[in-house]
């Protein structure tokens, strides 16, 4: 799993970090897609919780 403690937004129960530099290719997420931007339907890759389980890393 992915992550890096200074970059993007990270899940408060996994620890994966969102990088909008790289998006989320593998569940529709270009590169460039800020976190704000995501689709409302969008949901961790690691531990599947909404957008609203994430703080700014």
């Amino acid at each position: 799993m992915p992550s890096c403690p200074r970059l993007g937004t990270n899940s408060t129960v996994c620890g994966y970090v969102y990088d909008p530099a790289v998006g989320d290719p593998e569940h529709g997420v270009p590169a460039g897609t800020p976190f704000e931007a995501l689709p409302d339907d969008w949901h961790c890759p690691g531990c599947k919780r909404d957008k609203d389980k994430f703080n700014r890393a």
